[in-house]
């Protein structure tokens, strides 16, 4: 069961008064009966009188109101209830209806123009607000035009709220101040018997000048932020592309991978492309990139699959000649010590000097030709 937001009259408290309005209807249009009987003698005449006195009054008297109408009654200018919906009477020149107040809910648009923020900002905020009557009793006693009230209490509620706030507040913080708006609007709307269903921000302006300035602000901090993720992102490409660079050093077969993975990103490309790829001579090796060993490589080995056997020939002819170099080395120390050795053993059997060759002088410096020459010449 929904629970009743409006208080009025009981329905047995209306059909009572609507009683005694047909009772008193009545009673006036026999009066109006018997005048015209004693009037003209004539019980048709009276009977006439009678039906349409009786019509007019019910034609004054009968109010219908709908569901989601109520209505208060006074009783010669005192307050007598809130009735309906539904079919009830009023005695006519001794009860009125001045009005009637709908229970739905209504959307009510207000706005405050040029209003200074905390911070001296100039702004145009406009608001919308959606209420509801709870007490017809109390709207009825406490406030002549409800719905202008209302307006004006939440437009004066608004710029209360909107001086006590900064400008980055009034657009980031939209909710927050809705809800500080719709809880003064309750303060000063609820002794009137109106509920305030929610309160909602729809726009807030800000001056042309102001609204430069700070998208130049936010440009500016977008490009900050852009050129750092860039920075970021060049750095760790940077890194990403040394480790590659490291793992295509180690390893000659991850270049020969990615050289067929970017093969097949060109041939799924949805062209035709004519690529020209050196391979080994028996058709059998992995296809080498140029780039591994280089053109000039290429040309020089020819086989340009078997990169392996190529190091290893390389390394072989290098210990070759290491092992050549090595033997020369070898033999000419050899040499060496067997002229040594003839020397010394030249020095070793030659003859010991006579006494007469003892007494001739020997402070000759000829080479041993030349006194050999002296010898023959002077045995001669």
């Amino acid at each position: 069961m929904a629970t009743q937001l409006y208080s009025y009259k009981s329905t047995q408290g209306m059909h009572g008064n609507s009683a005694l309005a047909i009772v008193i209807g009545l009673i006036v249009a026999v009066i109006f009966f018997a005048v015209s009987y004693y009037a003209t003698l004539s019980i048709l005449a009276g009977a006439a009188l009678f039906i349409i006195v009786l019509l007019i009054y019910l034609a004054i008297s009968v109010k219908v109101l709908q569901e989601w109408k109520r209505a208060p009654i006074l009783t010669l200018g005192k307050y007598k209830g809130t009735y309906g919906p539904g079919l009830f009477f009023i005695i006519p020149l001794i009860q009125s209806m001045p009005y009637k107040f709908d229970l739905r809910t209504f959307s009510t648009v207000f706005s405050a123009e040029k209003t200074l923020t905390q911070d001296n900002v100039g702004v145009d905020v406009e608001a919308i607000m959606f209420t509801r009557i709870e007490n017809p009793e109390f709207t009825a006693l406490q406030v002549n035009d409800v719905d202008q009230s209302v307006s004006l209490a939440a437009q004066t509620a608004l710029r209360d709220v909107i001086g006590k706030v900064n400008l980055s507040q009034m657009i980031v913080g939209r909710n927050e101040i809705a809800t500080n708006v719709k809880e003064l609007i309750d303060q000063r709307v609820t002794p009137w018997g109106v509920n305030v269903i929610s309160v909602e921000i729809r726009d807030v302006k800000i001056p042309d000048e102001l609204q430069d300035a700070m998208a130049k602000v936010a440009i500016a901090s977008r490009e900050r932020d852009a050129r750092v993720i860039l920075a970021e992102s060049e750095k760790l490409a940077a890194t990403n592309m040394v480790a590659a660079a490291q793992t295509y050093n180690s390893n000659v077969y991850a270049m020969q991978l990615r050289a067929l993975n970017m093969l097949y990103e060109i041939g799924i490309s949805g062209k035709n492309h004519l690529i020209f790829i050196p391979t080994e001579s028996r058709g059998l090796g992995i296809p080498t990139p140029i780039g591994v060993l280089g053109i000039d490589k290429l040309v020089g080995l020819g086989d340009t699959g078997n990169i392996d056997s190529k190091a290893n020939n390389s390394k072989k002819q290098a210990q070759s000649k290491q092992d050549t170099t090595a033997m020369d080395s070898n033999k000419v120390s050899q040499k060496q010590s067997q002229s040594d050795v003839q020397q010394s053993q030249n020095k070793k059997q030659k003859p010991k000097p006579t006494g007469f060759e003892s007494a001739a002088p020997t402070t000759s410096t000829k080479p041993d030709d030349e006194a050999n020459n002296d010898n023959d010449s002077f045995e001669v």
